[in-house]
């Protein structure tokens, strides 16, 4: 494990994960308490910040407090705010020595500012347009290894380009680089290739900001989703049943945001409602909950389409992806279904076609090459532009493991689980 500040390490604070009965290795990790009165949690409230330069502190200042005051508002209502953040516009657009020694020394200074703030920090994509860059691998690297908390991203199609195919090709070099220079290869959390994904988007890597100062907001709902299941017997009473508890636990946070708008002037975007796991809230048992059978099952995509025409059918303000997570490593239950060969890499590019966020934290060989995820970031982009939807792929090499193997890791917010394997690699 790399020094790499996460959202893993940051929740670290509130305490170590679930035992999962089952899975071997849950053996390391106990219950993650709630600190708040509700059984789901925000995931993050994050903050669109406009630099005017790279030595636009103030606008920073002023961010921050705005996020501790947004907390705190939050955390006197009983809800458990998990993390705050803040996302800019493009980095090239405001800092344009942002190659050069000096620009790095500038990024060290916005990430010692969110060290020393517990923020989670995002400088945005670092090419928009189709473009292959040679160098922008290397950069990558360096970055990370001199930061903490920075995340940054790629995009790999747009309306103006359609699927950047040449961006994906340093989208798959910048991986390989990251997965091979920072420990069991994490250096690739704080990194996505993302296709269509807005801005406002307040979940990381993918976030970035365009025009005046915003927040966003993130939920954690996979046990809202598992109890509504429970109660009901078929597919349209599930819908209808998910709709008012998701409807009923979001509103009352809408409300408080709209009220924080008003008194601050800062724009609120909206909830992306994609309901985020955590080592303790599986997306993965809720679909199960609702299928009646294993992930990965073929009555899996069904479960997945159901989820998604509710979430795009709630009556709150919605940004971001607003779509299915479905994150192998950072989910007991899909961690384990994946152990027990229950899916796939091309399964889980199937369940983006109706729902989702695309691939995320898919554990690959370390030796998987350029050209392999190259192709399949070129699925992920291409699946984004037929149906001009935001999907990202933020996959996770292993170092020194090959398809098969299983995969033990020491940070309590990874799942341990099999390297899976990429057809044709």
């Amino acid at each position: 494990m790399d020094t790499s500040f996460t959202r893993r390490q940051f929740m670290g604070t509130m305490g170590a994960a679930m035992m999962l009965p089952g899975v071997a290795q849950r053996r390391r990790q106990t219950h993650l308490e709630h600190t708040g009165d509700f059984d789901f949690r925000i995931r993050t409230i994050t903050a669109g910040v406009p630099m005017t330069s790279g030595d636009d502190l103030a606008a920073l200042d002023k961010a921050a407090s705005f996020l501790n005051a947004a907390r705190t508002r939050y955390a006197d209502l009983g809800y458990e705010v998990q993390t705050i953040r803040i996302a800019t516009q493009p980095l090239t657009s405001y800092l344009t020595n942002w190659r050069s020694e000096q620009g790095l020394r500038t990024i060290e200074i916005f990430d010692s500012f969110a060290v020393e703030h517990g923020i989670m920090f995002n400088i945005g994509p670092l090419i928009t347009v189709d473009r292959y860059d040679p160098d922008l691998a290397e950069w990558v690297v360096e970055m990370n290894s001199r930061t903490r908390n920075i995340s940054c991203t790629v995009h790999v199609a747009s309306d103006q380009d359609g699927v950047h195919r040449k961006t994906a090709h340093t989208a798959a070099e910048i991986i390989a680089e990251l997965a091979r220079k920072s420990a069991d290869g994490e250096g690739n959390f704080r990194f996505a290739a993302t296709a269509f994904c807005p801005p406002g988007t307040p979940f990381f890597p993918a976030a970035y900001h365009d025009g005046a100062a915003s927040f966003a907001i993130g939920l954690e709902t996979p046990h809202l989703l598992e109890a509504a299941f429970r109660e009901t017997s078929d597919i349209e009473s599930a819908q209808s049943r998910l709709r008012e508890v998701l409807n009923s636990a979001m509103k009352p946070v809408a409300e408080q945001a709209e009220v924080i708008a008003g008194q601050t002037g800062r724009r609120y975007l909206g909830i992306d409602v994609s309901p985020a796991p955590g080592p303790d809230a599986s997306i993965g048992a809720a679909i199960e909950a609702l299928s009646g059978a294993p992930f990965g099952s073929m009555s899996t995509l069904s479960a997945c389409a159901a989820i998604t025409d509710v979430l795009k059918s709630l009556d709150v303000q919605t940004c971001g992806y607003s779509g299915l997570m479905l994150p192998v490593l950072e989910d007991p239950v899909l961690a384990q279904r994946a152990e027990e060969g229950r899916y796939g890499v091309s399964e889980l590019l199937l369940y983006s076609t109706v729902c989702g966020t695309g691939l995320d934290v898919i554990p690959l060989p370390g030796d998987t090459s350029v050209d392999s995820m190259r192709k399949l970031i070129t699925d992920v982009a291409s699946l984004s532009n037929k149906y001009k939807k935001p999907l990202s792929a933020r996959l996770f090499p292993v170092p020194g493991l090959k398809a098969g193997d299983h995969a033990t890791f020491t940070n309590p917010f990874l799942m341990d689980s099999i390297i899976m394997k990429l057809d044709g690699d």
